[in-house]
């Protein structure tokens, strides 16, 4: 391996319904199509050395997904991220690209900001809703797991939940509700589901149908600004303060010819 490179990718439109299993088989045939010089892990069945991180759930939008490849080769960031873009399906959307020269991108990865949008629910009534969640000390709720039927709370992972502007073209009888949330990453995961039922248990808030649900970022919680941080920035900002490489580093040291 001799680069690593963090991408950022969206699902959006009927794309949100691909699950993480069939994306990851439509990156791996991206990564063919573009002809990336991927590093293999060792053994008797080498793969593309990938690392995902966090995945959003099945059925759910995102405009921040993260993921990092090893390459065997180094590339210019910016150009691999068009070839692949190029390569995957409308809706999965490589949207960012750069090169891996800090550690721990998963651990950057401790909260996401959700857009939840409520079809058929008034304003007022959502509003109400989030009140009484937030006024809440715990707020359980149950979800089947492989492991069968289990019980935890929702309000401790809610850092904040707020209800935001409805579309201007929105009539009383075209009601849409739209909340902002931010959750942290904690085990077991509450998901954006985990909170719409914690808005039933609490409210009886129940979108007559299934809630639109688009993560909206994801990255470090900043508990002074209490806002989610770009988890590429360090990245990013590494790179502008590196010193010169070796190659600009001897042209700067030549010495100069003799004048003419």
């Amino acid at each position: 391996m001799v680069q690593r490179i963090r991408l950022r990718y969206t699902k959006r439109g009927r794309l949100r319904f691909t699950s993480h299993r069939d994306f990851q088989r439509a990156f791996e045939r991206a990564l063919r199509r573009a002809e990336v010089p991927m590093a293999y892990s060792a053994g008797f069945t080498p793969h593309p050395r990938v690392s995902y991180a966090n995945a959003a759930p099945t059925g759910t939008g995102s405009e921040a997904e993260y993921l990092e490849i090893a390459l065997a080769e180094s590339r210019d960031p910016e150009k691999l991220r068009e070839l692949l873009d190029e390569s995957m399906p409308v809706g999965l959307d490589i949207t960012e690209a750069v090169e891996a020269r800090t550690s721990g991108l998963a651990d950057r990865l401790t909260a996401s900001v959700w857009e939840l949008r409520l079809e058929g629910v008034e304003g007022a009534d959502a509003e109400r809703a989030v009140e009484a969640f937030l006024a809440a000390e715990a707020v359980e709720v149950q979800r089947r797991t492989k492991n069968g039927m289990r019980t935890f709370d929702t309000r401790g992972a809610v850092v904040s939940l707020v209800t935001v502007p409805a579309p201007a073209d929105r009539t009383p009888d075209n009601a849409c509700a739209i909340l902002r949330l931010v959750v942290r990453h904690l085990t077991p995961a509450v998901r954006p589901d985990d909170v719409l039922s914690g808005l039933q248990a609490v409210a009886d808030l129940a979108p007559p149908v299934p809630a639109a649900v688009t993560r909206l970022a994801q990255g470090l919680f900043d508990e002074e600004s209490g806002t989610v941080t770009d988890p590429l920035a360090p990245d990013r900002e590494a790179v502008t303060a590196a010193p010169p490489t070796a190659a600009v580093a001897a042209d700067a040291k030549a010495p100069e010819g003799p004048a003419a």
